[in-house]
């Protein structure tokens, strides 16, 4: 007797039947940049399709993204001004409070996550408060949780702390806590490495370091038990979900932390993979979109429940052309 294995794959509904890996808009959480002004929406160069928006525009994009079946929109802001220890950032009339509210009144039902970092808001474009050009762990706790209870209140069903500070969802949640926020999610960016990927973001929010890197804060690409550690800290913390970023150099990471983890787990299709996707599509050595879906859907099948991708809707108006 021969076995053959094609005997399943002779029609796209066979196929579709007995696929192991499925995508749904429902599985992706949306990156919205949002800033001050009139402009709705401004290009970001090195992510073609992405913008800069202001208000109203991010209310619009929330509202698309929303028709396509995408349940989430994940919001990082660029100031109207910066200072030294990221007053800003946590500002009742801030850009991100002023975001969240504005997509709240409109789409209640859309979930409304929030990144929780300084790195936006800081002139120096770290990721915490500085002392003697190191990055004081403990002094930013403080600020990240004045942060996170800020965007609680505007209305953040999420926050989403993307410091790689020690200790930082725990003190976040004991903060959220204490000032009646016990609702409000942590979506803890657990695994977060140093990685050559995230070019095109620090240019979209604007957040380049003026001096050094964030290799001390942030992992070694070279490490995947310390992974596992990083995750079980951040549940012992109190983080409701778990993220491992970039996605695809990292897809074992995502398997060994879906193992080692009960919690829902969100891994972030990051600006960089994005950026290269797009340029070599447009050099015409891809199919963009082939690649798109290809890649998604291995993020999908190494273990991640949610995935944070600038494809969202991209991907979206594939899924919905191929019901």
């Amino acid at each position: 007797m021969k076995i053959r294995p094609r005997r399943l794959r002779q029609s796209p509904t066979i196929r579709e039947m007995v696929r192991e890996t499925t995508l749904s808009p429902i599985d992706f959480i949306y990156p919205l940049f949002v800033k001050h002004g009139q402009i709705e929406r401004e290009p970001i160069p090195s992510m073609p399709d992405q913008y800069q928006f202001s208000i109203d525009g991010v209310v619009q994009e929330a509202k698309e993204a929303w028709s396509l079946g995408i349940p989430s929109v994940i919001l990082f802001g660029i100031p109207d001004t910066k200072d030294a220890v990221g007053t800003r950032s946590y500002a009742e009339d801030g850009i991100v409070q002023m975001a969240i509210r504005a997509i709240k009144d409109n789409l209640p039902e859309m979930v409304v996550v929030t990144d929780v970092c300084l790195c936006e808001y800081t002139e120096h474009g770290h990721c915490g408060i500085l002392n003697n050009n190191e990055v004081d762990n403990d002094a930013t706790l403080e600020v990240l949780s004045r942060q996170a209870v800020s965007h609680a209140r505007a209305g953040a069903d999420i926050v989403a702390p993307s410091d790689m500070m020690d200790g930082r969802v725990g003190a976040i949640r004991s903060e959220l806590d204490s000032k009646h926020f016990t609702d409000t999610g942590i979506l803890s960016y657990a695994v977060k490495y140093a990685s050559a990927f995230y070019g095109p973001f620090r240019e979209a929010a604007d957040c380049t370091p003026q001096f050094g890197d964030r290799a001390g804060y942030q992992m070694d690409p070279a490490n995947a038990l310390e992974a596992i550690k990083e995750a079980i800290l951040d549940m012992e913390e109190g983080a409701d979900m778990i993220m491992v970023k970039p996605a695809l150099p990292y897809l074992d990471i995502i398997r060994r932390v879906r193992e080692e983890c009960l919690l829902p787990l969100a891994a972030y299709n990051v600006s960089g993979e994005y950026a290269m996707v797009k340029a070599a599509h447009e050099k015409g050595w891809i199919d963009g979109s082939r690649v798109m879906m290809e890649m998604l859907t291995s993020i999908k099948r190494a273990g991640a429940d949610l995935i944070v991708t600038y494809f969202a809707k991209e991907a979206a108006h594939v899924l919905g052309q191929a019901k």
